[in-house]
This record gives C-alpha cells, structure tokens and sequence, in this order.
C-alpha cells in the first residue's frame, strides 16, 4: 500500500494553528515523524484563505522538504496555487488534485505533461459527487482520456472514487468496492486512492470504521491511501490485511513491525 501522509493539512486544527503562529519546528516534526512512520509521501495543504494560499504552500513545502527525503503530494483544491508552486518542488510527486471541475485538467495536465509526476483524480465534476457507479465510471474515462492527449498513462493517475460517508449513505461502501473492480476492469494499470477517514464521517467510534473500510477497500484493489502513518492501530490493521492477502510473505512485515514496536501495545 502506498501511503500518502496525512498530518501536514492547514484544516486540522493544530496545522492551522503552527501556520498562523508560523511554527517551523511544529511543522518539521509532523514530516519528520511520518517519514520515519514509512510514508511515501507527505500531503502538503495550506487550508488557508485562498489570498495566502501560495505563500503558505511555499512556507510548508520549504519546512518539509528541508526535513525529510521523500517526495511531496502538493495539495490545492485551486489549480492555480499548484502551478505557482510546482517548479519549487525538489523532486517529482503527486498533484492532489484533479477532476472534471472547471479548468482543473486544462492547467494540471500540461503541468506534469512530459515530467514523472503523478497526479489525484477525482471522480466529481460541475455537478458534485454523482453517488452513482455509472456516472463515476464515466467520468474515470474523460479524466484518463484527457491525460493521454498530454502523454500522462493510466498508471501515473491515482483515481479515488471519492466515498461517500457511511452515515449518509448506507451503500458507500459497496458503490466504493463496485467502482474499483470497473475501473480496474477498464484500466489495469491505474492506481486507486482514498481518503480513509472520510467514511466515518458522523460516526461513533470513527477509527473502528475508518480500519474495517482499509480493509475491505485493500482487499478490493486499493492501491493507495490519504491516511495518518503515525496511527499504529491504522498501521496494525494495514499490516494484517497485507499479510491475510497474502502480500507479506512468511509474515516477515507484520512481525518485525511487531518485534520493533510499531505496532501493538506501547
């Protein structure tokens, strides 16, 4: 599973208060732990009013990549901000992100256009999130069309299929395993994505949902997840599912985890 860190998001609220204060050493430490916690990459969102936005960016992308080696997940719902600090990036990453709506394929595509940058796409358009099958397949194929017409193969898209909180949609879930297996179908090579906390919005006991959904999506074809590195429950449960799927062989991942206490009791 590749993990996208989490942790470095101007809407948490302890982010968002190192940002206002303008506490490096905060932020340093966040990338800091996470690299060590094994993420891939570490999402980098400002969340602040979009006036501040880029400077924000700026500030944190500096912090991190001063911090830790590994590459960044630029995040920005306004591609705009994305393009005026891309080339500030050390090294190719992801784009968090792109969808059908407004102009976000026309600037980000041609951004990473001939470069090893990989890219989020969302299933959602003009219209919102359709909480349909269908529509979200449709709009995988006009996202991954309009990457190639800019040389950007499938296997450079992270699709997430953007899954709708259980509370408010009892059939999130199955909608979410469903859109996989089709794109999978269509697309072998793409990777598949996900917010992990996002299902249990609304929810009691959210980290009990939050770990039962890594497990089925895993299970289902997930390649990848927006998640907390740092959380050993979260990392506990990843590790057993790698190893019930058979992708650990002899268990080797699960037990050293285990034997250098990275996971269960502390």
């Amino acid at each position: 599973m590749i993990i996208i860190g989490e942790k470095i998001n101007g809407t948490i609220p302890v982010v968002k208060k190192a940002i206002e204060e303008r506490d490096a050493e905060f932020i340093r430490n966040r990338a800091i732990d996470q690299a060590e916690a094994g993420a891939h990459y570490l999402d980098v969102c400002a969340g602040t009013a979009p006036e501040e936005e880029v400077e924000t960016l700026l500030w944190l992308m500096d912090i991190v990549q001063d911090a830790v080696d590994i590459p960044l997940c630029i995040d920005s719902p306004n591609p705009r901000s994305i393009e005026a600090v891309f080339k500030y990036a050390k090294k190719p990453g992801i784009i968090n992100s792109v969808s059908l709506e407004g102009d976000k394929c026309e600037v980000i595509y041609p951004l990473i256009q001939g470069t090893e940058w990989q890219v989020i796409a969302l299933t959602c358009d003009n219209n919102g999130i359709p909480k349909n099958v269908e529509t979200r397949i449709d709009i995988a194929k006009e996202l991954v069309e309009k990457a190639s017409t800019y040389g950007i193969a499938p296997e450079r898209i992270y699709l997430d299929p953007l899954v709708i909180a259980l509370a408010t949609d009892n059939k999130s879930v199955l909608n979410f395993v469903d859109t996989i297996h089709k794109i999978k179908e269509i697309y072998p090579t793409i990777k598949i994505t996900s917010g992990l906390s996002n299902i249990s919005f609304g929810m009691p006991l959210r980290k009990v949902v939050n770990q039962t959904f890594l497990t089925i999506a895993a299970f289902a074809g997930m390649d990848s997840a927006i998640m907390d590195p740092c959380n050993r429950d979260m990392i506990a449960t990843l590790l057993a599912t790698e190893a019930l799927m058979g992708l650990d062989r002899n268990c080797r991942k699960y037990n050293t985890a285990f034997r250098k206490g990275l996971i269960g009791p502390k």
